[in-house]
């Protein structure tokens, strides 16, 4: 197939990875990366321009949001179901875990970077939680 007419993408290496800039949007794969598993997850990232699209390929992943505007005051777990799209709206804390063999699909804008993408930093009673929920949520895999 000519390039000009189909281009085909894949990502099999650990972590995030953009894989189509178009326009306004990005479709990225995001995979298991060590640094995701449940007691090494200490921050929450939001989006202040974009929603952001996740929908699960294959394995599993926990999908945590937070409430609260400056800094994480509720957390919330939700075992993602295979393709089913779930949409983080604009502004919402949220990270992830995965399994080792998860793989996932997500949809943003293009424009999604550091500068308009903040962190902030979960307190140890919040990574306890974290580790708790994906727990109650996996546990038949330790994960």
């Amino acid at each position: 197939m000519h390039p000009a007419l189909l281009e085909i993408h894949e990502y099999d290496g650990p972590g995030y990875r953009p894989l189509v800039d178009f326009d306004h949007w990005r479709v990225a794969v995001l995979n298991f990366s060590p640094e995701l598993l449940p007691e090494h997850l200490t921050s929450m990232q939001r989006h202040n321009d974009t929603d952001e699209v996740f929908v699960l390929l294959a394995g599993r992943c926990i999908l945590f949001t937070g409430e609260g505007r400056e800094t994480v005051t509720r957390i919330h777990a939700e075992d993602l179901r295979p393709h089913r799209v779930y949409n983080v709206r604009q502004g919402v804390w949220h990270t992830h875990t995965l399994s080792p063999d998860a793989r996932v699909l997500v949809v943003e804008n293009q424009d999604t970077t550091w500068d308009n993408s903040p962190f902030t930093p979960l307190t140890d009673q919040q990574m306890g939680e974290i580790v708790r929920l994906a727990g109650e949520l996996w546990p038949d895999t330790g994960e």
